[in-house]
């Protein structure tokens, strides 16, 4: 099976309050064959930093029993104890192997995740991006890094207003569930 980029995107949420939006624009989205949602977890961290998985997706049967359970594999997750690492295993998602997802990417995802929140982690493949990449192979390119760049960081190059840029900073960092 081809597969387009893929990319792992994280998504904190202080105190969720989630009436399906997500989801329908996720679906939107795959409508448009823009993006296709592989895996997708919610993890909620109690007060104490105990994890609760719950298993999303917008997968149909036939996607999902080919894929797997992917970000339990990425990140070392082992879901439902004993019986989850079984079954993970057997779908491709060890639970008692090290996260593939290593220290040396520097990123401890469940670490991450504040004590008495939540956090969608969505393993999403950028179908709009098959083409453009195909293209930089076939022109003996490679990808040297990718990232999000910050609202902040547009004010510079004159993208984005101050004040524009802060309120939607705001909004994609734990900064928006903080007290002020």
């Amino acid at each position: 099976m081809a597969i387009g980029p893929v990319q792992l995107i994280v998504l904190g949420f202080n105190h969720p309050n989630f009436h399906g939006e997500i989801i329908e624009e996720l679906e939107r989205l795959r409508a448009s064959d823009t993006v296709r949602v592989i895996d997708a977890l919610a993890v909620y961290k109690d007060a104490e930093g105990e994890l609760e998985v719950e298993h999303l997706s917008n997968l149909t049967e036939a996607e999902a029993v080919e894929l797997g359970t992917v970000v339990g594999a990425l990140i070392g997750l082992g879901i439902a104890g004993e019986e989850g690492m079984v079954a993970g295993a057997e779908a491709g998602a060890a639970g008692d192997a090290p996260p593939i997802l290593s220290e040396a990417d520097e990123w401890d995802i469940l670490g991450d995740i504040p004590n008495d929140s939540a956090a969608a982690l969505v393993l999403i493949e950028h179908h709009w991006a098959v083409g453009l990449r195909d293209a930089v192979m076939r022109a003996g390119g490679f990808r040297l890094g990718d990232g999000f760049i910050s609202p902040l960081d547009l004010v510079g190059v004159g993208l984005m207003a101050a004040e524009e840029a802060e309120a939607l900073a705001a909004l994609e960092t734990a900064e928006a569930g903080s007290p002020s």
